[in-house]
Parts: C-alpha cells; structure tokens; sequence
C-alpha cells in the first residue's frame, strides 16, 4: 500500500455518522461461506469472548470505530474496557451516541484517539484481552508486523487473549461498498505469516473446542469480502 494511499482516514472522517449506524445495526456482521458453522455474525464472535474472558476483565479495542459499539457492549456485560481510535471522528461518534458512558471519567472509557501504528501508552500486561477487528487491513504489512502486533503481544497479560480479524489475501484490494456509496481499498493478509508472527511472540492459537468456534475460521462479508478471524492466548 503506497504511504499516500487514502484507505482509512478521509473515509472514516467523511462517513463517522454512517459508518455508527452501520456498525451498531449489525448491517455489515452478517457472514457467509463460513469455515465454522457457528460463525454467522459478529455477534457468534462475542459470546465467544465472552466464554473465554469472565466479566470484570479488562480489555482494549484497538480500532474501536465510529460509535465504539463493541466497547459499549462490553461494558454494558460487565467489563472494564476502553477503546483507542486514531480517528477524532470516530471518537467524536461514540461521545455523542453514549453520552452518559462517555462522561464516566474513569475507569472503562470510550475511548480517545490513538493511532495503533504507533507505540501505545499503556504499560506493559496492561489488559486481560484485546479486540482488533477489522484494522489492521488499513495498516502496511511492515508498521503491523514491526509495531501494532508486537504492541498487542505486550499489552496482553499472561494468558490474556487476542480477537484479530483482518482481510485475507495478497496486496491490496478495492471494492465498491454500497452502505457508503463508495469505493474503499485495503491491505490484505495472509493468515500463516500473521499466525507466525503471533506464535513467535509467544500467543498460542486457541484451537476449536467441540462447537465453540476456535482455530483459524474464514468468512466473507456483504461487499463481498473474505476475511479471517482468530483468538489467541498470550502464554504464561
């Protein structure tokens, strides 16, 4: 992806208000050619976190988008989380769609703007787990390989679990999405070098248990898009 492509920033900035309604409308989470028969929808990959994470735990949403919706959820079931956004916009969306969240001063937030291609700000073994879903396709293999996985794998406590989804394939891709009425372009990856990566740094892969979803698990989403989702556990 070329350092002046325009693949996240205008966008988000431009649609914030749009891309809430989207997100917390579930209108984009509805999945098809699923690898795991148990994996619908976004909300399948919630009530999995939640069976691998107990209430109270902290997280982080790294990426958390216009509306911070997964963060709201959460700590609507009890968990202390908070939400980073390099898009002003984006945080801007939650503030307004969560006021009274928002304005709770300590403790789980909404979020603030942070940019995930740089170092953040919390010590180390900072979380019990940490969601991205859907960044780092907006983030050069080199900054993610090199700074924001590596950032993740040391924010996560001993046994602290990573829910990571990204596009899959090779180079990058442009797309026509209707919700938005434009074309959006994204890094795409390739889930062996992003596992290897993650078990060199000491996350293991947390493998399918019966029917709980589990392992590497593919799906492709309405524009259409293919993607892949995985939890890992950071080794004790």
């Amino acid at each position: 992806m070329t350092a002046n492509a325009d693949y996240s920033a205008s966008f988000y900035a431009r649609h914030a208000q749009r891309y809430a309604e989207v997100s917390h409308n579930f209108i984009q989470s509805v999945y098809t050619n699923v690898s795991h028969p148990g994996l619908t929808s976004d909300t399948d990959l919630m009530d999995r976190l939640q069976e691998l994470v107990p209430a109270g735990a902290r997280g982080l949403d790294a990426g958390c988008g216009a509306g911070a919706r997964d963060v709201f959820f959460y700590w609507q079931k009890g968990y202390d989380i908070y939400g980073v956004d390099a898009i002003e916009e984006n945080i801007a969306e939650a503030r307004r769609l969560h006021p009274d969240f928002a304005g709770r001063g300590e403790g789980a937030d909404l979020g603030e703007p942070a940019d995930v291609r740089e170092p953040l700000r919390h010590p180390d073994a900072s979380f019990d787990f940490i969601l991205c879903n859907a960044v780092i396709q907006h983030i050069a293999p080199d900054v993610a390989f090199g700074v924001t996985l590596p950032e993740f794998a040391r924010l996560l406590k001993s046994g602290g679990v990573l829910q990571l989804m990204f596009k899959v394939g090779g180079g990058v891709a442009t797309v026509y999405d209707k919700d938005y009425g434009s074309d959006r372009t994204f890094q795409l990856y390739d889930p062996d070098e992003v596992l290897a990566l993650l078990t060199g740094m000491g996350l293991e892969l947390i493998p399918e248990e019966g029917a709980k979803l589990g392992g590497v698990m593919y799906f492709t989403d309405p524009k259409p898009m293919d993607h892949c989702v995985l939890y890992a556990r950071k080794a004790a």
